[in-house]
């Protein structure tokens, strides 16, 4: 039952928001997340018991006030940094791994937060805070998307009695990706300056949000959630798979050599098949070039009373299936440990 619901989910998701599958003269095949070898060295399985993030508060808030608030956070073991356009989620921390995770987890990742926006003052509108992964600098480089890159995640979904009572995006796990496009350049000093378009790096976010739609807002008989998809070519998010569940999931996305990403999600914390496909994409009619990083979205309503909804994370992994360079990988087996 599991694989006709998903392959029927998967072309009503395509029907409906004009998306393609990867097929026809310019895409190649979708590669299922977690194919290939896990790079050794990037992301983490959180089992170290000594494990601590150092959050240096208050924390950046760039894309509000343009105020960065360095030094950045940091985790003890250099693996997680704060992200210096909207700062971390106010609570990090290593929690035991909730019922039903992965065989032998006894560590995962607590990810909430209360002020979202600007450090003690609410303003009452929905804001998110970066929790990144340091792959890009601790691997000294970017990975090309010729080694066709992929991250898998497991993610616990609280019972949905205990969630933030709001509707929007909740929650968001999505890449660093870098292309070459038209980009705005100042040129020039003081009341000489001015901008112009020319051909540039450009550094864009795909990803997938966890939407709720809440039924005392939404004055429906029952809760409703989701996976939104971002983006398609014009640059608008989607709506994907109705998340029918709470618990485990596990969610993937890859980038092929065509600069194509591939979405994936299941529940539970199973590695991912094709069966879990929901859609190919160009974002922002984007083609990937290079592959920095990944990280994961907290969101709230800012208004200085409730709390984000608790997700936990675990066992985030960056794969490749054709490396090149100095890179320490290991073939992927297994969910075990």
């Amino acid at each position: 039952m599991r694989i006709s619901l998903r392959r029927i989910l998967a072309a009503a998701c395509m029907l409906v928001t004009g998306g393609s599958f990867a097929t026809g003269v310019s895409a190649q095949r979708a590669v299922v997340p977690g194919t290939g070898s896990e790079i050794i060295g990037v992301a983490d399985d959180f089992e170290d018991p000594s494990w601590k993030y150092i959050p240096r508060d208050p924390k950046s808030t760039e894309d509000i006030d343009e105020n960065q608030r360095g030094p950045m956070g940091r985790t003890s073991n250099g693996r997680w940094y704060e992200g210096i356009k909207r700062g971390h989620p106010d609570v990090v921390k290593r929690v035991e791994t909730p019922a039903g995770g992965l065989p032998n987890s006894e560590g995962a990742l607590l990810l909430r937060s209360k002020f979202t926006g600007l450090p003690g003052r609410p303003s009452g509108k929905m804001h998110q805070d970066d929790f990144v992964a340091n792959v890009q600098y601790r691997l000294k480089r970017k990975l090309s998307i010729s080694e066709v890159p992929s991250v898998t995640t497991r993610v616990f979904l609280p019972p949905v009695d205990q969630w933030e009572n709001r509707s929007g995006p909740h929650f968001g796990f999505r890449l660093a990706l870098e292309t070459t496009a038209m980009v705005d350049k100042e040129v020039g000093i003081g009341i000489f300056k001015r901008t112009k378009k020319e051909m540039g790096n450009e550094v864009y976010w795909p990803g997938m949000f966890i939407e709720f739609e809440n039924k005392e807002q939404t004055k429906k008989e029952s809760d409703f959630a989701y996976l939104r998809i971002r983006s398609n070519r014009r640059g608008g998010d989607f709506r994907g798979p109705q998340i029918t569940t709470t618990g485990w999931w596990t969610l993937g996305m890859s980038v092929t050599p065509d600069g194509m990403v591939h979405y994936y999600a299941a529940p539970g914390v199973d590695d991912l098949t094709e069966e879990d496909y929901i859609t190919s994409q160009f974002p922002y009619d984007y083609r990937a070039e290079r592959f920095r990083t990944f990280f994961y979205n907290i969101c709230s309503a800012d208004d200085g009373r409730r709390w984000s909804t608790s997700f936990i994370v675990d066992d985030p992994k960056v794969f490749v299936l054709r490396p090149s360079g100095k890179i320490a990988t290991r073939e992927q087996t297994s969910t075990t440990r």
